[in-house]
């Protein structure tokens, strides 16, 4: 299905949200030691339009010390932004800030440490949810597979449901996140997450025989996870035949209640 290719993709870059945090935490541990700003510094990615540009115009307005650094893809468009300007000249910067182009985000962060040494919020509110020709929301998913599946649980196995068994991780729960860290690949995850929900719902409401789960196969010992071994326990890095068996099973024993469930590789339902 279409969701798995552009899973894969995300996978395999860094979020653009990720990038611009990366940049701007540089830019503030740098400038640490440099006097403050009187009234505080903010920072609105994505303040073209929209509720990104309300957010500039009400953080000017409430606070008359405050200074505000607007960025956006193309600020020469940005009649909003330069009308504000015009009222408030001393204390708003336009910058451009393509959250795809990461020069752009590093240019951005040199220029706020040099003008003003450090900054005191981050506000990202950029976002794409539809463009006129190209893109729309999904209502539905791609069905190339989808007739295939409707074919129940198959003999041999306890399944009254055919089964689309999505691979995740314990790394994309939200509720189970302790440590932080792997910013791109838990948030891949959770994605992935997301659209195995999304799809369960859509299956439960066309009543189709298909159970959509998601399962975490511990650590397994496999080139993905090689580099990242090293302060695994023992018992805890799994071969891939004892994985692939204890999936297998979970798989096997499916029921129709289990649609849009996250299992981990002991049967054990991990909170999202």
């Amino acid at each position: 299905m279409k969701f798995l290719v552009h899973q894969e993709r995300f996978m395999a870059t860094h979020h653009p949200l990720t990038r611009v945090m990366r940049s701007v935490t540089r830019t503030a541990s740098f400038s640490s030691s440099l006097a403050k700003r009187e009234g505080g510094v903010s920072m609105v990615q994505g303040a073209s339009r929209g509720i990104g540009l309300e957010f500039v115009k009400q953080l000017l307005e409430k606070d008359d010390k405050g200074h505000v650094v607007a960025t956006c893809r193309n600020p020469s468009g940005a009649k909003g932004l330069y009308d504000l300007q015009n009222k408030f000249a001393e204390r708003l910067s336009i910058l451009p800030l393509d959250v795809t182009d990461e020069s752009t985000i590093e240019e951005s962060a040199k220029s706020i440490s040099e003008k003003y040494g450090c900054l005191n919020l981050l506000i990202n509110a950029s976002g794409i949810l539809s463009i006129p020709d190209v893109l729309q929301p999904e209502t539905t998913l791609s069905k190339h597979m989808w007739p295939l599946l409707k074919i129940g649980g198959g003999s041999g196995t306890e399944r009254d449901v055919a089964v689309i068994a999505n691979l995740s991780a314990r790394v994309g729960s939200i509720g189970d996140n302790h440590l932080g860290g792997w910013h791109s690949y838990r948030a891949s995850k959770t994605a992935l997450n997301q659209l195995t929900k999304t799809i369960s719902v859509e299956l439960a409401r066309k009543k189709d025989p298909i159970a959509c789960i998601l399962l975490h196969p511990g650590t397994v010992d496999t080139d993905l996870s090689r580099p990242f071994q090293r302060n695994v326990a023992k018992d805890k890095l799994f071969t891939k035949e004892f994985s692939a068996q204890k999936l297998l099973h979970i798989i096997k024993n499916v029921k129709s209640g289990d649609n849009g469930k996250f299992f981990a590789w002991d049967g054990q339902e991990i909170p999202w």
